[in-house]
């Protein structure tokens, strides 16, 4: 009798252990995912400023301000960490190239002070949601692989557990290729 009970207390005390490390990785997933949305916000928040800097040199390239403009309303409007989301976040990456692209044509605009600051605090800000993309794809990783061995794959699959997605570039082809640029 006294077997039993120590076989059913170490289950139930594992069962409990493979419970909270799935809430764990859950919660860090989470939160990785929380830091991505707080540097894509941050992103959101400088663009304007960047197209109103770049337009006042680049006053006939108004098609580029508006795909720009286009690209991060469809960004913005994007939610969770899904592919949708993640093609959302490519255009405007190949819309941003584009407005850069521009504004090496113009020589004043690549030494204007407020353009430089506001270029590189845009190229901070894609470096953190990088940091972050891999810190939160790391975390997913983690996630689906414990819900997916033996024998936290039962406790997920009892627990409601679900896999997650990871937050990867749809189409890393195109995101290489070459920005094209017309006068």
């Amino acid at each position: 009798m006294t077997i039993i009970l120590i076989v059913l207390a170490v289950i139930v005390l594992a069962v409990i252990w493979i419970f909270n490390s799935l809430v764990a990785l859950r919660n860090r997933t989470r939160e990785a995912w929380a830091d991505i949305e707080v540097q894509l916000k941050r992103r959101y928040d400088l663009i304007p400023n960047l197209v109103n800097t770049v337009k006042g040199y680049a006053t006939h390239e108004s098609s580029a301000f508006e795909n720009v403009t286009k690209a991060r309303s469809m960004a913005m409007g994007a939610s969770g960490p899904t592919a949708k989301h993640a093609e959302a976040e490519n255009m405007l990456t190949g819309a941003l190239k584009s407005l850069f692209a521009i504004a090496e044509a113009y020589p004043d605009l690549k030494a204007n002070q407020n353009f430089l600051a506001l270029q590189n605090e845009l190229s901070d800000t894609e470096n953190k949601v990088q940091a972050a993309r891999r810190f939160y794809n790391a975390n997913v990783r983690d996630l689906n692989t414990k819900i997916e061995v033996f024998p936290s794959n039962i406790i997920a699959s009892t627990f409601g557990f679900k896999q997650t997605e990871f937050f990867d570039l749809p189409d890393a082809d195109v995101a290489q290729r070459p920005v094209e640029v017309k006068f």
